[in-house]
């Protein structure tokens, strides 16, 4: 693994630009390492991997899809993580008490197989008690005995609230998720039902993730005939600046500089029993793109030899030739 580039600022979020294969120029992921303020990173540490080169969903809020070019091994996966823990800690100790590795960034990991080696293999790499992965996903249709693989990794290895699992469905119509994730993927009657199954007595409440879109509705009766609170909770996010979002026309649905904005959905999804995340996290976040795929869409449109170009929106690139692993 070759770092080509780094973004951001330690005191919030550090984005890196890698190349995976050394003799392949387009094997270009992002990763992220974060915090979560005012909490410092000796209380919550927070690292983002991606999966896949690219993502074949091509959902129209979403930096990540468009010209896919395939799966990470695990070992990929895994030196994305050790690259970050090793700047931070040394002997691949951390020891922090919240520590979340998450399969969320560049590719929904529900099409790639290896993530499950990942998670079988994370327990023995890293010295790391407050260990706890989460898993983000659309949902696609083939992606259900990878599920149930992780569902018994999960009861096995990440017990008792140690494990996040996070449904991205942004709207209660049908109609509209088939326009924002326009692949096969399962209807929330599917989803209510696995997330019956994943959850078990001690385990945290499987999420609900909607992105709040202009337009795009949200009814929180419909949710609630669907999804018991007792398994499941609402997290709403707003709607990132992304290159995709602004070519597509969406819009946001509330103003995540004045939280209030969202605040009668919330009020709704509480009236029907559901605990209801608001969750914005720092403005500053959009400016260094902790929270898109918009770098490697970015490098690859002006081509890999401008990587250690400097720019002019405060990035830098890393020494050429930083590496990971020996790949």
């Amino acid at each position: 693994m070759i770092v080509e580039r780094e973004y951001g600022d330690d005191a919030l979020a550090r984005v890196y630009v890698a190349r995976m294969r050394e003799d392949d120029p387009a094997s270009l992921v992002e990763f992220v390492e974060s915090l979560q303020p005012p909490l410092p990173r000796e209380q919550k540490w927070v690292l983002i991997v991606s999966s896949l080169f690219g993502c074949p969903a091509g959902c129209p809020m979403c930096d990540a899809g468009g010209g896919y070019r395939g799966r990470l091994d695990a070992d990929e996966i895994i030196e994305q993580v050790s690259f970050m823990v090793r700047r931070r800690y040394s002997g691949l100790a951390v020891p922090v008490p919240r520590f979340k590795i998450q399969l969320a960034r560049m590719g929904d990991p529900l099409y790639n197989p290896a993530i499950a080696d990942v998670l079988e293999r994370l327990p023995d790499l890293l010295d790391a008690p407050g260990l706890e992965p989460c898993l983000s996903t659309i949902a696609p249709a083939s992606g259900g005995p990878l599920l149930e693989r992780v569902r018994g990794i999960k009861d096995r290895l990440y017990p008792g609230g140690r494990f996040q699992m996070q449904f991205s469905i942004h709207s209660t119509d049908e109609t509209a998720r088939e326009r924002l994730l326009p692949v096969p993927r399962w209807d929330l009657a599917a989803i209510a039902a696995f997330g019956e199954r994943w959850h078990r007595p001690g385990d945290k409440l499987v999420t609900l993730n909607f992105t709040v879109i202009e337009g795009v509705p949200i009814d929180a009766g419909a949710l609630r005939r669907h999804f018991d609170p007792a398994r499941f909770l609402v997290k709403l996010t707003p709607l990132n600046p992304t290159e995709r979002a602004l070519s597509c026309g969406l819009r946001p649905g509330f103003d995540p500089a004045r939280p209030e904005t969202v605040a009668p959905l919330a009020r709704a999804l509480e009236g029907e029993g559901f605990r209801v995340i608001v969750s914005i996290g720092e403005l500053q976040e959009n400016r260094i793109g902790s929270n898109c795929g918009q770098f490697v869409t970015r490098l690859n449109r002006e081509g890999i030899a401008s990587a250690r170009a400097p720019l002019a929106d405060g990035a830098y690139a890393v020494p050429a030739g930083t590496r990971e692993g020996g790949r």
